[in-house]
């Protein structure tokens, strides 16, 4: 049984990651290859010819079909065979290599890793900063030798800011301030509220005036394995709060865990932000700097990793700052077991 829904999408690359030569990555434990067609249209295949099982992501590209490496059967974009290895022999149209649903969105490559029929767009989550008029996003990708809900917990607990990031993001009245965790409409939310503190350097920066300033963090997690963060300042006395903060400068930080197996995922970090829109050079140099941060957590990630493998007889502990990665392995585990009651036990399907 695995720890990741089947039936869901999963992000897979961003947009820029796949283009003609193709590109492979383990999705869910299966490995895959991606490659755009000639009208830019994105191929999801199995990464494994159906003949030698040679890695297909090193194949030849003709056209929108890719041939063999190794004996050069070519299969075209629907994973069907087109030729065969002896080009004179008759083409046997039931060898195909299995293919999978994709989607753009959100400047993602989206893959469905269920049944095919049930890949609705619609179910996409909802990562609406990256896409809406009035903000700019950008971002980076990691790959991280840690199970995905470990990533999850991270980002649903922010205490660690203090110390994981104390030279940058981390202040002292993080893990002064009081949590609120609650389950909404099948999301979970940890809610920070800091008012009259000094800003941090990055927030400082952004406001762009001195004084005191209300700070704010909700994380929310959203199935199967996303997290957005509404961050950000405003001057003391210009009206902000949890519910309405528009009124400073405000940033969503926008994360993606796709597993790559029980103990890896690819990990699709950044932030989309409503202010300074077209600075083009901030946004590089603070893609920079967040790639920074998030390294420092991919470090201890994949340390805890390590150290969970080398201690099988101790458990994970829970306090309350914890709260909210609870909560959301507890969502993600009632919507694994809603899919095996549903009849589709968890398998890896697609479409052939």
């Amino acid at each position: 049984m695995t720890t990741w829904m089947t039936d869901a999408w999963y992000v897979a690359a961003w947009d820029a990651e796949v283009d003609s030569a193709p590109l492979a990555r383990t999705i869910c434990g299966v490995p895959m290859l991606f490659y755009r067609r000639l009208d830019r249209s994105v191929v999801a295949m199995r990464d494994a010819c159906p003949h030698r099982l040679l890695p297909l992501s090193m194949g030849i590209r003709e056209g929108d079909s890719i041939r063999c490496k190794y004996h050069g059967l070519k299969l075209g974009p629907d994973g069907v065979a087109e030729e065969m290895p002896i080009r004179t022999d008759p083409v046997n149209r039931r060898i195909c290599a299995q293919t999978y649903v994709t989607h753009e969105r959100h400047r993602f490559v989206w893959v469905w890793m269920g049944e095919a029929a049930k890949a609705d767009p619609a179910l996409i989550p909802d990562l609406w900063p990256c896409s809406a008029e009035g903000w700019v996003f950008d971002g980076g990708y990691y790959p991280v030798a840690a199970d995905y809900r470990l990533m999850i917990d991270n980002l649903m607990d922010l205490t660690h800011e203090t110390y994981v990031h104390d030279g940058s993001i981390g202040q002292r009245e993080i893990v002064e301030a009081p949590l609120e965790t609650l389950v909404a409409n099948g999301r979970a939310y940890v809610r920070r509220w800091m008012p009259g503190i000094e800003a941090p350097p990055f927030w400082r920066g952004a406001l762009k005036q001195p004084g005191l300033v209300d700070r704010w963090q909700i994380c929310e997690f959203i199935l199967p394995a996303a997290v957005m963060i509404d961050v950000g300042v405003a001057p003391v006395g210009a009206g902000a709060s949890l519910e309405n903060h528009d009124q400073g400068v405000r940033g969503m930080v926008v994360d993606f865990m796709t597993p790559e197996s029980e103990t890896s995922h690819h990990y699709f970090w950044g932030m989309a932000r409503n202010f300074d829109l077209d600075d083009a050079g901030f946004t590089a140099r603070f893609k920079r700097q967040q790639g920074g941060v998030f390294d420092e957590d991919r470090v201890v990630l994949e340390a805890q990793q390590q150290a969970i493998q080398a201690n099988p007889d101790l458990k994970l502990a829970a306090y309350r700052i914890d709260e909210g990665g609870v909560r959301a392995r507890q969502l993600i585990s009632r919507a694994i077991a809603a899919g095996r009651a549903d009849g589709d036990g968890q398998d890896s399907g697609g479409a052939a």
